[in-house]
Formats: C-alpha cells, sequence, structure tokens
C-alpha cells in the first residue's frame, strides 16, 4: 500500500493525498493552491493522478485549498463519488461554482494584458460550468457513520471543529490477514469556537496525516476577541472612516455575525450601517442557518434565549455589483467581505478605496498565507498592487488572532496527545515548511512519536503493524487491557498481583533499555 503526497506537502495549501490499496485507488481532498505566484501555476499544470484512475474521493472540508480543484478533476475524467459530510456538501454548492466565476473573471483579465503585450491566451483552470457539473458526484455521509467503500475498506468522519461539517477521516483497509488503520486530520479545529462543536479525539491509528498550519505559533493568550473587535468597531466610528474586514466566507463571516448580534443585544454598538458585501458569505450563512443540528450546545441555547445569533436585525446583503460598488462612497460602515486572503473577489475593491485613507481600520481575522496581499498588507507594507494601481496603506491595519479556526502548536499537541497507542509515522502536513517542521520536532522530542515531514509528491509505502513489528502489537493488545482495568472495581488482592506483575515487568524493561543504551 502506498501513500503519495501531491499537495499540502511543504506549503500550507493543496491539500490532496492519494492512497494507492491493492485494488483501489482513493484520493483524500483535492484542493487549490494558493499564495505564492510559483505555488498557484501548479492549478495549471497537469493532474498527478490520472482522475479515471481514482475510485473514490474523499473530502474533509470545503474551503477552497482543500475542495477547489474538484471541478478540474471531474471535468478531465473522474467518475467516482465524492463522499463528504451533508453540510460540506451544502457548502460546496456555494464555493465551488463561486471558485470557477473567479478563475473566468481573472483569466479574462489577465487575457486582456495579454493582447496588449502580444502575449498567448490563457486557459481558466476550470469555469462555473464545471463547477456545476462536479457537483452530481457528491454523495453525503453523517458524522460517525462507518461507509463500507469495498469489501476491504471502510471510512468514518468524525467532526473536526473547523468549519460548519469539517471532517476528519478514519479509513481502515484489509490486506491480506492485516488491517491498516490511517487518520487524515484534515483542519484541526479549537474548543470553544462560536456556533460549531469541539475537535473530536481519535485514540489509534497506525499512520496519521495531520496538519501544522499553526504548528509554530500560539494564539494570543487570554485574547477575547470580540472585546478586539468591539475596540476596533468604536475607534474606527470615532475617526469617521470605514471598518473593512477581509474574511472567508464561510465560518469566519458567522463567527462576526455571532459577535456582532452579542454586542447589539448588549447595546454595545454604534450607530454604524453593517454590510455584508460577498454572495459567497450571503449564500453559506444561509446554509448555516438551517444548519442547527450540527451546532454545539452554547449556541442551541442562545437561539432558545434570543432566536439565531446570526440573523442580525438590520444588517445588509448586498446582492448586486452596483450595490458593492455604492459602497465605495460610503464613510462610517462596517464592511465585511471575501476573499478572507484578498486574493480576489469585492474586498480588493474595498482594499482600493479604503487602504489610503487615515481614517479607516482595516481588521484582519484569518491566517494570511505568505505572498498573499493580506500578508503583505499585515506585514507592513507602505504600497500594494490592486487591479494594477499603486495603492498607499495609509490606514490603521489590525489583526485579532483569536478567530482563527485552526488549532494552535498547543492545541495540536493536545490533540496528538490523543493517541494511546503511537502511531507508526505521523506525516505532518499542511503547513509552511518552518511550521510543519517546528511540529514535527515537537512531537518527537515531547512525545516519541515517529513524525515525518513530507515532500511534494513523494511517496510512502505503508507497512502493517503486525506485518512489522510483532512488539507494537503485543503492546496495543497490552495498553487496551491495562486502560480497561483501570475502569474495573477489582478486588484489593487482585489489584496487589497485578501491580506486583507490572513492577516486575517495569524492572525487567528498565534493565532491557540499559543494555541498549
Amino acid at each position: 500500500m502506498q501513500l503519495q503526497f501531491l499537495g499540502a506537502a511543504g506549503t500550507v495549501t493543496g491539500s490532496c493525498y492519494l492512497l494507492d490499496t491493492a485494488n483501489t485507488r482513493i484520493m483524500v481532498d483535492c484542493g487549490m493552491f494558493q499564495g505564492p505566484k510559483e505555488i498557484r501555476e501548479r492549478n495549471y499544470g497537469k493532474i498527478l493522478a490520472p482522475p479515471g484512475s481514482v475510485d473514490f474521493l474523499l473530502l474533509t472540508h470545503a474551503h477552497i485549498d482543500h475542495s477547489g480543484l474538484i471541478p478540474k478533476f471531474v471535468r478531465y475524467g473522474f467518475r467516482g463519488k465524492i463522499i463528504t459530510t451533508a453540510p460540506t456538501v451544502e457548502l460546496c454548492e456555494v464555493l465551488l461554482p463561486d471558485s470557477g466565476h473567479i478563475q473566468e473573471m481573472e483569466v479574462e483579465r489577465k487575457n486582456r494584458k495579454n493582447r496588449r503585450a502580444n502575449k498567448a491566451m490563457i486557459e481558466p483552470v476550470y469555469d462555473v460550468r464545471d463547477a456545476y457539473n462536479s457537483l452530481s458526484s457528491f454523495s453525503p455521509v453523517s458524522y460517525d457513520e462507518i461507509v463500507q467503500l469495498t469489501p476491504e475498506i471502510r471510512v468514518r468522519f468524525v467532526d473536526a471543529g473547523h468549519i460548519l461539517g469539517s471532517a476528519m477521516i478514519e479509513l481502515w483497509v484489509k490486506e491480506g490477514n492485516d488491517e491498516i488503520k490511517l487518520v487524515f486530520s484534515g483542519d484541526i479545529g479549537r474548543k470553544d469556537q462560536p456556533l460549531i462543536k469541539d475537535p473530536s479525539i481519535i485514540s489509534q491509528a497506525d499512520y496519521v496525516v495531520m496538519e501544522s498550519t499553526y504548528g509554530n505559533r500560539m494564539h494570543e493568550q487570554n485574547e477575547d476577541e470580540m472585546e478586539l473587535l468591539h475596540e476596533a468597531i468604536w475607534e474606527t466610528y470615532k475617526k469617521g472612516g470605514n471598518l473593512i474586514i477581509p474574511a472567508f466566507a464561510v465560518e469566519r463571516t458567522q463567527d462576526l455575525l455571532y459577535h456582532l448580534s452579542l454586542l447589539a443585544e448588549a447595546k454595545r454598538m454604534p450607530p454604524m450601517a453593517i454590510y455584508i458585501d460577498s454572495p459567497l458569505s450571503t449564500a453559506a450563512t444561509a446554509v448555516f442557518q438551517h444548519s442547527q443540528a450540527y451546532f454545539d450546545q452554547e449556541t442551541l441555547d442562545l437561539i432558545k434565549r434570543s432566536g439565531n445569533p446570526i440573523n442580525l436585525p438590520g444588517i445588509r446583503f448586498t446582492k448586486t455589483a452596483e450595490e458593492s460598488k455604492s459602497l465605495n462612497n460610503v464613510s462610517g460602515a462596517i464592511v465585511i467581505s471575501a476573499s478572507g486572503m484578498c486574493e480576489a473577489g469585492r474586498i480588493r475593491h474595498h482594499l482600493k478605496y479604503n487602504l489610503w485613507r487615515p481614517e479607516s481600520t482595516v481588521l484582519f481575522v484569518g491566517y494570511q498565507p505568505p505572498g498573499t496581499l493580506g500578508r503583505l498588507i499585515l506585514d507592513g507594507e507602505k504600497t500594494v498592487r490592486i487591479f494594477g494601481d499603486e495603492i498607499a496603506v495609509r490606514a490603521d491595519v489590525r489583526s485579532i488572532d483569536g478567530y482563527s479556526a485552526h488549532a494552535d502548536q498547543a492545541e495540536l499537541m493536545e490533540w496528538v496527545r490523543g493517541f494511546q497507542i503511537p502511531p507508526r509515522e505521523i506525516f505532518v502536513v499542511h503547513g509552511e515548511p518552518d511550521s510543519s517542521n517546528a511540529l514535527a520536532g515537537l512531537i518527537r522530542a515531547e512525545l516519541g512519536f515517529n513524525a515525518t515531514v513530507p515532500t511534494w509528491r513523494q511517496t510512502v509505502n505503508l507497512i502493517a503493524a503486525s506485518a512489522a513489528d510483532p512488539l507494537r502489537t503485543v503492546y496495543a493488545s497490552l495498553s487496551s487491557k491495562l486502560r480497561n482495568l483501570l475502569d474495573c472495581d477489582l478486588p484489593q488482592s487482585q489489584r496487589e498481583e497485578i501491580i506486583r506483575r507490572m513492577t516486575d515487568l517495569e524492572t525487567y524493561l528498565d534493565e532491557g533499555l540499559k543494555k541498549t543504551g
């Protein structure tokens, strides 16, 4: 059995992994590459795995860096099922056509320049039609439901606590008399996020493919994102400017609506108009509003008391391009727009018309990968290029780290500690090199687990634990029985006998370890 890393290896986007078993090919995620130009160019290249050769595509969640190349994959021959959670299906029905539209618009703009420069025309990665055509391949499943893909392979999706519908994937594969369990973490969320439930803990796996977006960073301690949002709102209001918030259409926009609703309920909001200027965000919010079965208990209790917290009275959802353009002339407003990395969409227009205004504020509430416009602004560039124009950065630029939907280093380590038996290997992916290497090193140093950082297109062989190391099988069995013993109400004499024998075993192991150095 082989696993190949076709994306999110050495970079934080383009999540894609190909599993080859004896009879079946499974792809996990099919994400778009984002960030620097040399990384984005991969989207236009040849698909590394022939689409027609893949039997199943398992999707962890709807974010474009995990789902964004699905239309291209289907266009060039994939005919299998795309299996994911029901909310992810609904969100992809919104996100993928929007992504296709962005591809068309970006290529149209580039081709206008190419014509003037007498250069060759280029084609979009895919178009809106391709995106809609791919949607018929989706097949929804429920959390915790075990799905038998083939007689030898079964899969389960468990809540990753990252965005609505996000999942970690457990995959069991039988080969002969052996069975290998793989876990793909997807993007691991944080505890106590608004709206959604906490990430699941998984206790056993032979091989783990885990993300490391924040593998070398910690979120700000004691940061209250709602209070920082409140501060940014009032300071911008006093200056008479606009508060521009680049926000991902899925989860981040709804988190902001949740907190704006709480501030309004507490009568802590100034008289500022609030605009959601993103058709994508509007459509995604509608999905959230009818997905209350996936909310956490705190949100459900709030709904019972006060109604839906993401249905803020008086908020204005712009629909047309003309409505969006009219916001170029407003002052004293809060504008939430996509994309969160400022790489496309209406947010770029709002930045063009507000970055040079010292009375305005640009507030980042999500991770900005290197090479993106958002990262350039956040890193303090004095001027940036937007739609071919040089724009001075004179607005107040702020960031609230607490809105991140990604677990930080400590939270990632806490998730790894959930494995009661050391996995044979943890492959650390979906991070910038410094981040992935830092997390892998920490896992090795603190937990003693095997952790490596694969390279793009690398292929590894996966071996069943029983076939590779009988000692590991004994260890697994013994660990399981010891955990069960802790929950048993044993007679004192039996407890003492078990302790005596375990003490003898501990002494024997200590002597053996001394001999090995």
